[in-house]
C-alpha cells in the first residue's frame, strides 16, 4: 500500500485537486498497487478558487506524515488567498519533510513556489506558471531553482509544472515514481487520457 498526503490550501484550484484525487483513485481500482491518498488542510472548510467549499478529511496538524510515501500539492489564486497558508510555515515544513526523507513531491503550477520558498529547489530544475514578465517566475528563481521553460520538469523527486492543464500529467508522473510506468500506463488507457506527444513536453510556456 502506497500512502500519498494531499495538502489543501486556502483558495486551492479544484481541477488541480481532481487531477490527483481521480488518477489515484481509478490506480487504487484498477492499477496493480494499492493506493491510498489522503487530504489534509489547515482548517476544518476552506473555499477553493471559483467558490467551492471542501472540507478536508483531516488536520494536517493530526497527521503523523511521516507514514506517507509521497506529497502533493495542488496550486491555487493569490485572490483567493492561496498564499496565505500555502507559504504558512506547518505548508513549509511538510514539504521540508518529504524532500529530506527522499519521498516524492509532486506540485501543481503555483504550488512550485511553495517548494522554493521551503528551500528545497537549490540547484534543482524546476518550472511554475509564468505569465510574460514572469512573477513566479522570478520568485523561483530568487530561491535558487533553476527555471526550465517546459510544461512538467522531473528532477529526481521533485515534479513542478506549469499550469491547471498539465494536473494530469503530474498525477500520471506521481503515480509513475510510486508504482511503475507500465501501471501508469495502464491506468492512463482505462481513463481514456492520451499520452501527449514530445512537442508537448518540449514546448516552452511563454514565447
Amino acid at each position: 500500500m502506497k500512502r500519498v498526503l494531499m495538502l489543501l490550501a486556502n483558495g486551492v484550484e479544484p481541477l488541480e485537486m481532481a487531477a490527483f484525487t481521480d488518477v489515484l483513485g481509478w490506480a487504487d481500482l484498477l492499477g496493480d498497487h494499492p493506493i491510498e491518498l489522503v487530504n489534509a488542510g489547515l482548517r476544518r472548510n476552506i473555499v477553493t478558487t471559483f467558490g467551492l467549499s471542501l472540507n478536508p478529511s483531516f488536520l494536517l496538524q493530526d497527521l503523523d506524515i511521516s507514514r506517507f510515501d509521497a506529497l502533493a500539492l495542488p496550486g491555487g489564486f493569490e485572490p483567493a488567498g492561496f498564499y496565505e497558508e500555502a507559504l504558512s510555515e506547518p505548508f513549509l515544513s511538510a514539504i521540508r519533510h518529504f524532500v529530506e526523507a527522499g519521498k516524492t513531491v509532486a506540485s501543481v503550477c503555483v504550488s512550485s513556489v511553495c517548494l522554493g520558498a521551503a528551500g528545497v529547489l537549490r540547484g534543482r530544475h524546476a518550472t511554475t506558471y509564468h505569465q510574460e514578465g514572469g512573477k513566479r517566475k522570478q520568485q523561483l528563481v530568487e530561491t535558487g531553482a533553476l527555471f526550465v521553460d517546459r510544461p512538467v520538469v522531473v528532477d529526481g523527486r521533485i515534479i513542478t509544472s506549469t499550469g491547471p492543464g498539465t494536473a494530469t500529467e503530474v498525477a500520471f508522473q506521481l503515480l509513475e515514481q510510486l508504482t511503475s510506468a507500465d501501471n501508469a500506463a495502464v491506468v492512463r488507457k482505462k481513463m481514456r487520457f492520451a499520452t501527449p506527444d514530445r512537442n508537448w513536453y518540449e514546448t516552452p510556456q511563454v514565447p
